[in-house]
């Protein structure tokens, strides 16, 4: 496995100076995010260290791009970008898809050749109604992915945190029955899994059994943790909103057993990127206090993946 980093934890860089620090801490590869510019959603979103549209308008910042990662000793394991493109507001869903349609050009123009996205949702409508949205709104984007050999690797982020996701969330590919689902649908070989163990965890669902299942479909992999907090879940319940009872942390500091989830990981000869995630409050707020999370994310990791 390569160990790399989700960039948008360093919005404060700009992408050559993300890149240094990075080389820096001796990881091997980028997930590089590319949202919109100027437009920031949400927390951990809008941050764009590589500007998509330039880079297919203009080869010399396109070849700078490459050449920056290259003289860094950074592979661009993906580009990013994860908006609701089956929002139920017409005109965000149609600029977030288009957006992501620029997203899978640069990557084919960059030789990066994968995305990571979300699949999206209509937070008010039921799971199959939502299923029947994805045959109306993804088979134009799969289409394009194929043109170019870009590999889709979708996130099983609920996106459920807060009263503006109630209540179905802005993402479907959340478990592995709606996984099976989507890929009848949409049967590519270009679609495929972001893989992250911390959404399953607040979920209940077991996060090491679906890599055996699925482990022709994993295309890039997230190293996040969860927490949860068993006397606050205890007076809200599973049905409340999620970050009234979990809340994200640093790799080691939540309840991801990574030694399993690794060793699963393993087990299926996955050999491919794994970006640590960093969305830990506890370690927000300074610039010394992101630096050393990406440290210490680093070095626990680094028992498991060297």
């Amino acid at each position: 496995m390569k160990l790399g980093l989700v960039t948008a934890i360093l919005d404060k860089y700009d992408y050559e100076q993300a890149m240094d620090i990075m080389s820096d801490l001796g990881l091997e590869c980028a997930e590089v995010a590319c949202w919109p510019q100027g437009k920031a959603e949400r927390r951990y979103a809008g941050v764009s260290h590589i500007d998509v549209a330039k880079v297919l308008k203009d080869d010399e910042y396109a070849k700078h791009i490459l050449d920056y990662a290259k003289d860094s000793g950074i592979k661009i394991s993906a580009l990013a970008f994860y908006p609701n493109t089956m929002d139920a507001d017409p005109a965000k869903r149609k600029a977030n898809v288009e957006h992501l349609k620029t997203v899978i050009k640069a990557s084919a123009k960059l030789k990066v050749n994968m995305v990571t996205t979300f699949i999206g949702r209509d937070q008010n409508l039921t799971v199959e109604e939502n299923l029947k949205l994805v045959k109306k709104v993804w088979p134009p984007i799969i289409k394009l992915a194929e043109e170019l050999k870009v590999k889709i690797a979708i996130e099983n982020c609920p996106m459920l945190f807060g009263v503006d996701q109630w209540p179905g969330g802005q993402n479907l590919m959340t478990t592995p029955a709606i996984w099976r689902e989507v890929f009848k649908i949409l049967p590519s070989k270009y679609l495929g899994i972001n893989y992250d163990p911390s959404h399953f965890v607040w979920q209940q669902i077991d996060y090491v059994k679906p890599i055996y299942e699925f482990k022709n479909k994993i295309f890039h992999v997230h190293f996040k943790d969860i927490k949860l907090y068993q006397d606050k879940m205890d007076q809200v319940g599973i049905m409340a909103y999620p970050l009234e009872y979990m809340s994200p942390k640093l790799p080691g500091l939540g309840d991801v057993n990574w030694g399993k989830f690794v060793s699963a990981l393993t087990d299926i000869g996955y050999d491919g990127f794994a970006c640590m995630e960093i969305e830990d409050k506890a370690f927000e707020g300074t610039e010394e206090k992101v630096l050393k999370s990406l440290v210490l994310t680093r070095d626990y990791i680094s028992q498991f993946v060297i």
